[in-house]
């Protein structure tokens, strides 16, 4: 049965148990501060959990993608060395929210493993939760008698906590599970081990398929449980480790979920699978990667240095660093796998097509980076161990190394082996324990649970309307971080603010009581659909009637610069074309920040018509039209624009200044004459075929032109005022051209008189003629020196070094009768002689230069050319 065919099976098998089929949700999240990356089905239905939202149907089912890089069995490092782990997975699931619970749930699980799929119930075991005294809970009794109908009670196991009771996290709902587990060993092997002894080990194949989480509590800050008022299904099963069941395989890599993009991999390196344990463990760590990398470019999230991007960064690196090691790739290639997965995954998941030429110049551009950073992080490595007293390269070398250019401990103990060292590894343990623990230092946090002041179903929004309006605190909690102390997070019946979404700020503000004390609104922003206020303090009387008001300017100026991305949006795709996306924006009340897929730079001609267009719009005086709660198809059908990657429901808010329309749930200014004017400050690439503009509006542009202007008349003063200050500068550089060719002159002059005196210092080694000196000259100085000595002398061996200010040069020039007869290479030698001035460089055979940063290195680097005679 293909992959296609088993996905599609399980969705229709629970569309006749009256599920609603969703399509998976954008990996990359959004609206939670306390997840990145979807790592669970559940996760994009949290809100539903917590009762924060009504869901379209009690319900649902789905294929998600989801991405975990930490947590158990999913480290990072592990993923490749066994065959059933990954990072990015689809997970099958059905819910229920508040409707059917662990008779159907169990009774659908079995139906559907072993009628609809055909699986043979004596390889299923099953684990019920056996309780917990911690916890004062009992044995899962109603789900081991409701299983005990399907499955013979010797295949039903008892599980611990840490299996068998799932929790969202530190806080929330929680409840106890039953998961599923297959045994696909062979008879002989099931003959000599019982597989229910190998349930939980991590046997590979003996592994968990299906998870049935039956939740019923809600785990408070003090750790206690409370029942919940609701009871929900929530399931995830292993689509990959169904797969590898189902086609009767020993390993998700030997599923077709994996064997194309294998064998892409098998062509591009010459290297088969199957025939050494090393240079599988490459292709599957580089199978799986692709495959999470792709996901997340299609769903927004480019590789960067910080947050998200970093993970993306380092998913990437790893699979880079195993083909160069392992598979002796030393050129971009993993960007070539994007084409047979958006072959092999584009019609369930249609974002791999419609991205797949970022997709595949985003991996490039990181690909050749990270070969570039491994270049240099193998010089680095070349100097430590020439540096190292003893055959022990130190810990904290190698954890730089790792640190700085992402070398694994491995590779950097695989080369340094060759080389005939080993690596101080309980010293590399030891700072990594510390930079962890500097980590979980900074971003610890404490969250104390809501207390509820006042039942409340429905939060609303008001700020579109209005920007102060008497409200009720209806529940408060307290969270306390390292870096921001002691903060309160306040929730209302109604609310004028704004919160952080869609890529605006949240609003700032304040709320008055009647008393007149002031608590101040430091930002706002949703959590799980709940619009949160962090402010410093509490108030003093907590059920009193509070006047909210927002911040008006910080409001108008981030409106202004919202209805002014809009407007841009529209100018790009009308000056450089439909192709244009947006691929993410930032919204402060000081400026804007605009990002779109673009694969050219943007020509200075091509700017000026974009920020022409705009300040034609906003002259236009053109009035917002909003359409609140339509239809999403209906806008969609009126020509707006709808971000991929961002998660909407079945009806959208459609913002329309003119003929720009848009899905968005920000705020914008009433009329674009309100901008007053647009002004691009910067276009530059950020990826890989993706630009960013950084612009201002408003009151900044004001600022702008007043800085502008103390500037012109601070230059004109510099010029002596000049009638034309243009004029005046062209003759400036006109000057300073002119002096330059004389300077130049004069140096190459100076070469001239120094080549007399240095060939009496030519000496004869080995029948060559050579000669190593420190010389006063710069670079083009050296290189006519170089040049016209090698005119005269025959068979010469020539290296000149100097000291630029503070920066080091090294030059080599070699006869190309020395270059053919003795095997010598210019450009070898100057990178090898570049280490003594901590630097690099290259050329051509016969001439070559090295810069670096340390002039005292120099005199070492001369003495040690001779060696190469």
């Amino acid at each position: 049965m293909k992959s296609q065919d088993i996905r599609d099976k399980f969705l229709k098998f629970f569309e006749s148990k009256q599920h609603l089929i969703v399509p998976s949700a954008p990996m990359v999240l959004k609206d939670d501060p306390t997840l990145m990356f979807v790592n669970s089905g559940m996760a994009p239905f949290k809100e539903y959990f917590l009762g924060n939202a009504d869901p379209k149907k009690n319900r649902i089912a789905d294929s998600q993608k989801c991405l975990r890089v930490s947590g158990k069995h999913n480290d990072l490092e592990e993923v490749g060395y066994d065959t059933y782990h990954h990072t990015l997975f689809e997970m099958l699931g059905n819910w229920s929210f508040g409707d059917y619970f662990k008779k159907e749930a169990i009774a659908w699980a079995w139906e559907l493993l072993t009628e609809v799929y055909g699986i043979d119930k004596d390889i299923l075991y099953v684990t019920v939760f056996e309780g917990s005294d911690d916890d004062s809970l009992d044995v899962d009794q109603e789900a081991y008698d409701i299983w005990k109908q399907y499955i013979s009670e010797d295949r039903i196991l008892m599980g611990n906590k840490k299996d068998n009771f799932w929790e969202m996290g530190d806080q929330g709902p929680c409840g106890p599970c039953s998961e599923i587990h297959v045994d696909i060993r062979s008879a002989d092997d099931k003959a000599k081990v019982d597989g229910k002894s190998l349930v939980n080990m991590d046997h590979p194949q003996v592994v968990e398929i299906w998870n049935l989480v039956f939740m019923q509590y809600n785990r408070k800050a003090n750790g206690s449980l409370e029942i919940l008022p609701n009871k929900h299904i929530d399931t995830g099963m292993g689509f990959e480790r169904l797969c590898m069941v189902l086609q009767d395989v020993q390993s998700n890599y030997d599923t077709d979920v994996f064997t194309p993009i294998i064998r892409e991999i098998e062509t591009i390196s010459g290297k088969g699978y199957g025939k050494d344990d090393k240079t599988d463990i490459a292709i599957r760590v580089i199978s799986d990667h692709v495959r999470a990398v792709a996901f997340s470019i299609a769903d927004g999230q480019l590789p960067s240095n910080t947050g998200a991007g970093y993970v993306i960064r380092r998913i990437l690196r790893r699979a880079i660093r195993y083909g160069f090691t392992f598979l002796n790739q030393k050129e971009p290639f993993i960007y070539k796998l994007t084409d047979t997965l958006s072959k092999q995954m584009g019609t369930a998941f249609p974002e791999l097509k419609n991205q797949k030429r970022l997709i595949e110049n985003v991996i490039k551009e990181e690909e050749h980076s990270f070969l570039r950073t491994l270049d240099q992080g193998l010089l680095l490595l070349d100097r430590v161990i020439e540096n190292s007293k003893s055959e022990t390269i130190s810990g904290t070398k190698a954890f730089e190394l790792y640190d700085t250019y992402g070398f694994p401990l491995d590779l950097t103990q695989l080369i340094a082996k060759e080389k005939g060292y080993t690596i101080d590894e309980a010293g590399f343990n030891a700072e990594m324990k510390k930079q962890k623990d500097r980590s979980r230092a900074a971003s610890a946090s404490e969250t104390s649970d809501w207390v509820v002041l006042k039942e409340d179903d429905t939060e609303e929004f008001i700020g579109y309307d209005t920007l102060a309006v008497d409200v009720k605190l209806t529940r408060y909690r307290k969270v306390t971080s390292k870096k921001e102390g002691e903060q309160y997070q306040l929730v209302f019946n109604m609310t004028p603010f704004y919160p952080e979404g869609g890529g605006q700020v949240g609003d700032k503000g304040s709320i008055e009581a009647s008393n007149g004390e002031v608590i101040y609104i430091l930002d706002t922003k949703k959590e799980n659909n709940v619009i949160i206020h962090i402010a410093k303090n509490l108030p003093e009387h907590l059920n009193d009637t509070f006047r909210a008001e927002v911040n008006e300017e910080h409001r108008r100026l981030s409106a202004s610069n919202h209805t002014a991305t809009h407007l841009l949006h529209q100018a790009l795709r009308t000056v450089l074309g439909e192709h244009v996306e947006q691929k993410g924006s930032l919204v402060r009340p000081k400026s804007l920040r605009f990002d779109f897929s673009h694969y050219a730079k943007v020509e200075p001609d091509q700017l000026q018509q974009i920020e022409d267009f705009v300040n034609a719009r906003i002259k236009e005086n053109l009035p917002l039209e909003e359409q609140r709660n339509i239809p999403m198809q209906k806008a969609l059908d009126e020509g707006a624009l709808a971000l991929f990657g961002e998660k909407y429901g079945d009806t959208v808010r459609a913002i329309r200044f003119g003929q720009s329309m848009e899905l968005c749930g920000g705020t914008h200014v009433p009329n674009t004459g309100d901008i007053w004017h647009f002004k691009i400050k910067s276009e530059g690439a950020i990826a890989a075929g993706i630009r960013r503009i950084e612009a201002i509006t408003n009151m900044a542009v004001g600022d702008y032109f007043e800085t502008i202007d103390k500037e012109y008349q601070a230059l004109k003063e510099v010029l002596k005022n000049p009638n034309e200050p243009v004029k005046a500068v062209e003759n400036l550089q006109s000057e300073n051209a002119d002096l330059k060719k004389q300077i130049e002159q004069l140096l190459k002059d100076k070469a001239k008189n120094v080549k007399g005196d240095l060939k009496n210092e030519i000496v004869d080694v080995n029948g060559v003629n050579f000669i190593a000196k420190k010389v006063d000259l710069d670079a083009s100085g050296i290189k006519d020196l170089c040049f016209e000595l090698g005119g005269e002398v025959d068979n010469l061996f020539a290296i000149f070094g100097a000291d630029n200010n503070g920066k080091a040069l090294l030059s080599c020039y070699i006869s190309k009768s020395l270059v053919a007869e003795k095997d010598l290479n210019a450009g070898t030698i100057v990178r090898e002689l570049g280490k003594h001035i901590q630097g690099g460089g290259g050329g051509q055979p016969f001439f070559a230069t090295a810069g670096g940063k340390n002039p005292d290195g120099i005199e070492e680097a001369l003495k040690a050319a001779k060696n190469y005679l």
